[in-house]
């Protein structure tokens, strides 16, 4: 199972919106899955998808792999990091 966490406009996939809890989904993953791939299974437009996104904590690329266990945070286009050289992107 992998914990797709989301955020800002993003939160409306999943069904708590709230900004006052976590917006998760939860997904099953299968084998050869990336974050491009499941963010097309859960049925989120990838030109909304900004280009923050953390798998397990690291600034990601759309073709990393994925497997279970995994942690997802997905930021929208409208999201932008203000200091995006601390972070490392791991493809």
């Amino acid at each position: 199972m992998i914990e797709i966490h989301l955020y800002g406009k993003l939160r409306r996939f999943a069904s708590q919106r709230s900004p006052m809890e976590d917006s998760i989904l939860l997904c099953d993953s299968k084998d050869d899955d990336t974050i491009r791939s499941l963010i097309i299974r859960v049925g989120i437009p990838l030109e909304e998808v900004g280009t923050n996104i953390f798998l397990n904590g690291e600034l990601s690329g759309l073709g990393r792999k994925v497997i279970d266990g995994d942690r997802l945070g997905i930021f929208p286009d409208d999201m932008q990091l203000l200091y995006r050289w601390y972070f490392n992107r791991v493809e």
